[in-house]
């Protein structure tokens, strides 16, 4: 059994608006995802669409704590990271800049050890008018698809990272 995202009660799936699940198995070890997970300004380097990310606050990669900014799907985007545990969870608080519905956004990643590498899994709930509209209403099945594609494109890379290094 794989480990899930530890949801603040605010954020839970039980009581959010819109929730997603994407998961995948990696033919490489955990501590080749997790850099790439934690180089949060690189991320473009294997998933296109996430090309505007900087770290506000701290180190060069994502720490407990961490603040970046970012431009998702044509929205700017404050995040805070909220737990990490090297090698096995990464999560983060969402705002959305000129928001003022209020509207926030949990995601969380988790990391698991198998015999051929590790099992990743993502999960992300979201509450409030904003991401009701802009997602639920125009854009249903948005998230799970953007995830879907982004634990794809991790995957690739993750495995591509582990093959460069055998030569």
């Amino acid at each position: 059994m794989y480990d899930k995202v530890d949801w603040p009660d605010e954020f839970h799936p039980r009581i959010s608006a819109i929730y997603a699940l994407n998961d995948i198995d990696v033919d490489a070890p955990p501590e080749v995802v997790w850099k790439l997970l934690i180089d949060a300004e690189n991320w473009a380097s294997y998933f296109p669409p996430e090309n505007q990310i900087k770290i506000t606050s701290g180190t060069p990669e994502l720490e407990l704590g961490s603040e970046y900014s970012r431009v998702t799907v044509g929205f700017g985007m404050r995040c805070v990271v909220t737990e990490l545990e090297p090698f096995h969870r990464l999560s983060w608080r969402t705002s959305v800049d000129g928001d003022e519905t209020g509207s926030t956004a949990y995601h969380g990643w988790v990391i698991t050890p198998t015999s051929t590498g590790c099992h990743v899994l993502t999960e992300e709930t979201q509450q409030g008018a904003f991401f009701l509209e802009e997602l639920g209403r125009k854009h249903p099945g948005a998230v799970y698809d953007y995830h879907q594609d982004w634990v794809e494109r991790l995957a690739r890379a993750a495995e591509a990272e582990l093959a460069g290094r055998a030569h």
